[in-house]
């Protein structure tokens, strides 16, 4: 069971831009796509741990900052020829608010 939590609005998300959810645990990268999808992952390449929140956003992906790695943003997947992948987070947008889910599975 999910529990849902309110993040932010969304105009508060630039469009192809990130916003990081601190946690605990870990950062989260929230991300608005052009046509205002929201995605979230884990902040940190799979490669050398770089914050995929500073990358460039381009329709369902982004580009580490460090190494050029593009991480898929639906399944977390690099994209080859690089291998490896980052935990992702499901999101809903409701009346113009951003929420995340946090559940006992996620460790968040």
């Amino acid at each position: 069971m999910n529990n849902w939590i309110p993040i932010a609005a969304l105009h508060e998300i630039p469009q192809l831009g990130a916003r990081v959810v601190k946690t605990d645990t870990q950062d989260i990268a929230l991300f608005r796509t052009k046509n205002d999808q929201i995605f979230a992952v884990k902040d940190q390449c799979p490669h050398r741990q770089g914050p995929l929140s500073q990358g460039i956003v381009h329709e369902n992906s982004v580009t580490c900052p460090l190494h050029n790695w593009k991480i898929d943003l639906t399944t977390g997947e690099a994209q080859g020829p690089d291998e490896g992948c980052v935990a992702t987070y499901s999101t809903k947008v409701e009346e113009g608010m951003v929420y995340l889910a946090l559940d006992a599975e996620s460790g968040i």
